[in-house]
């Protein structure tokens, strides 16, 4: 399966136990439902893709911890460290209206009421309050905007383009 049908949905962090366990950072805002996905796809950033069986998926605290098929021990979780987790898109439900996968924001253009480009969006940063588009702009300066209403104004797919409340100049 090419990276291209894959939709990343989280990374592996540090090591949970002496039993294999990984804690898990999630991309999204139900990561508890892919439990249901017996096979997750993992790799590292830039390379291909390999199916993993999922053994199991449990809050911890205020986050979660995965347990998969072929890490046994603490040494084998900690190789995993950094990894990307992802399923294939068919494996996925429809995004709502107003839901977005953030793979689907990668590389749209981004431009502010006045009609001015801003950049494209190079990343996506999960904080406590909120998301953040990360805004790349053609010399390599970044934006950062936080991906809330009264910022985001709207967002199409088909155009490839985020529409923002966002001056030039901030």
């Amino acid at each position: 399966m090419s990276g291209n049908d894959i939709v990343v949905l989280g990374r592996l962090a540090d090591p949970y136990g002496i039993r294999g366990w990984i804690r898990l950072i999630p991309f999204g805002d139900d990561p508890l439902s892919w439990g249901s996905m017996p096979v997750w796809w993992v790799a590292r950033d830039g390379e291909p893709w390999r199916e993993v069986a999922l053994k199991g998926l449990k809050v911890h605290g205020d986050g979660l911890v995965v347990a998969l098929e072929g890490v046994a021990d603490r040494t084998a979780a900690e190789a995993l460290k950094g990894v990307l987790v992802g399923a294939p898109r068919a494996a996925l439900p429809v995004a709502g209206e107003d839901e977005f996968y953030w793979a689907d924001l990668f590389g749209l253009e981004v431009v502010n009421t006045a009609g001015e480009r801003l950049g494209t969006v190079a990343g996506l940063i999960e904080t406590g309050a909120n998301d953040v588009l990360q805004v790349v702009d053609d010399d390599g300066g970044e934006r950062l905007l936080p991906f809330v209403a009264a910022v985001v104004l709207a967002v199409d797919r088909a155009a490839r383009q985020i529409r923002v409340e966002w001056g030039s100049d901030w």
